[in-house]
């Protein structure tokens, strides 16, 4: 950009000089022209100026005419009779004319000519415009001229040295303006170079940089984009490296027994076929935990939840007659939600029916499994609770990681550790949490707090569930 606008001011420039030129020529030419006119009304006139008296002769004439009329400062004049110079112009010329004697020769051929004319000469002052003006009287036979030399090149240089300081002028301007651009263009930059420079540090094993966003202009904005891209991939990067970890952590040990198993079966019949249930068994649980991982993997995803309206009063009738299957317990429906919300029902449901399968697990027969849900202040609250012997307290806040295995006795080694971190996630994607309960009267309560965001259609009508008696909590 700054070439184009070097090469524009120095055409620019050059322009300028030629334009200079071309006037100072034309400038010339009409300063000639009104000397020659000058002389002629002085001729006609045919009186000096000095004495008021009548001139005789040419030479009286031209000598009168030189006194009277001056030259300027890139001017001479002087005169030529009958082939020498005679007079000139009192002050001192830039160059002497009058003591050349081929261009004293010229000017009387064109005085003996009789007709003016003009022309180019060289001489110490540079390059001349000249005009020699024939001077004629009736009754003098004498051969003379007015010569007036006009010293071009001095007058030239003034011209040069004011295109000099013009390009000067520009030139120095320009340099300034590219100095101070260049300085702007690096501090508006900055930002954009530090992106580059943060990008090219950026691998896959360290994801934690982030730009300081400073103002509200597009390159902060920038910024902001970029920080969000890499928030993106360090989750995205997380999601899979912690897949990897969780996958390799938990496959070892069912990949080991299957291992052992094959390496000591024998060949009795009996052995092989308690050997392939057991191994079946172990794919089985392989298969489970390799779908919970995948559960796990696409709840970062920004497509995990598929949004919807969802009316939280079905939701919570349908999860009991859903769960009723699972085992001989005392199934109700607690508190409901008579309210429409948008969320995603099916993940929804999932995260129901983990919990309450959690609660089978932890509860036997004739005890009470309470599935419900309200409207709690700005959100909603979903619950499974269970009459079981509850959570020690050092698991509440780590029972919805991942492969943490939570109860007493023996039931603590059962399952992969992951259903209530599938429950954890889903609540996470809907913008809510998952927590565990004690209550005052035993048990567990499992809920999951989730943002109001109703509706606009109507509630449905609830039905009223209930498996017999209870004895903790109200009844629907």
């Amino acid at each position: 950009m700054l070439l184009l606008v070097a090469l524009a001011l120095g055409a620019a420039v050059f322009l300028t000089w030629s334009v200079q030129s071309a006037r100072l020529d034309d400038r010339i030419n009409a300063e000639l022209g009104h000397e020659a006119a000058k002389l002629r009304e002085f001729a006609r006139a045919g009186v000096d100026p000095a004495t008021g008296r009548p001139v005789s002769g040419v030479r009286a004439l031209l000598t009168a005419y030189l006194g009277h009329n001056l030259p300027d400062d890139h001017e001479s004049f002087f005169s030529v009779v009958d082939g020498r110079a005679d007079r000139r112009s009192p002050y001192p010329p830039p160059a002497r004319l009058d003591h050349d004697a081929a261009f004293v020769a010229r000017a009387t051929r064109i005085a003996a000519s009789g007709r003016p004319a003009s022309g180019w000469a060289d001489g110490p002052a540079g390059r001349v415009r000249y005009a020699v003006l024939p001077v004629r009287m009736a009754g003098d036979r004498a051969r003379a001229a007015l010569v007036v030399a006009e010293f071009r090149d001095l007058q030239r240089d003034e011209a040069e040295e004011t295109t000099r300081v013009l390009g000067f002028t520009a030139f120095g301007a320009l340099a300034v303006a590219g100095l101070a651009g260049w300085l702007v263009a690096g501090r508006v930059l900055a930002p954009i170079r530090l992106v580059r420079q943060t990008a090219e540090r950026i691998g896959a094993s360290d994801l934690t940089r982030r730009l300081e966003v400073r103002g509200n202009d597009d390159v902060a904005a920038l910024a902001g984009t970029f920080n969000t891209m890499l928030d993106r991939l360090e989750a995205a990067f997380a999601t899979q490296r912690r897949f990897v970890d969780d996958a390799g952590h938990e496959l070892r040990t069912p990949l080991t027994v299957i291992r052992g198993h094959l390496e000591l079966m024998g060949d009795d019949p009996a052995e092989r076929a308690e050997t392939r249930e057991l191994l079946i068994d172990e794919l089985d649980r392989m298969n489970r935990i390799v779908d919970d991982l995948l559960v796990l993997a696409k709840a970062e995803r920004p497509d995990f939840l598929a949004l919807g309206e969802v009316d939280l009063a079905d939701l919570t009738v349908e999860t009991v007659a859903k769960a009723r299957g699972m085992a001989s317990r005392r199934w109700r429906v607690g508190e409901v939600a008579e309210v429409r919300v948008t969320a995603d029902r099916q993940r929804l449901t999932q995260a129901l029916m983990q919990l309450a399968a959690n609660a089978v697990r932890h509860t036997g027969d004739g005890d009470t499994v309470e599935v419900g849900s309200a409207v709690r202040g700005a959100g909603v609250e979903l619950w499974v609770r269970d009459t079981g012997p509850g959570v020690a307290d050092e698991d509440t806040a780590r029972i919805f990681d991942r492969f943490v295995r939570a109860g007493p006795g023996p039931r603590r080694t059962d399952g992969a550790g992951l259903g209530l971190a599938i429950v954890g996630s889903i609540a996470r994607a809907h913008g809510g949490r998952a927590r565990v309960e004690r209550p005052p009267d035993g048990g567990a309560r499992f809920v999951l707090e989730l943002p109001l965001r109703p509706s606009s259609a109507e509630p449905s009508p609830v039905p009223v569930m209930d498996d017999g008696p209870a004895t903790d909590g109200p009844r629907a």
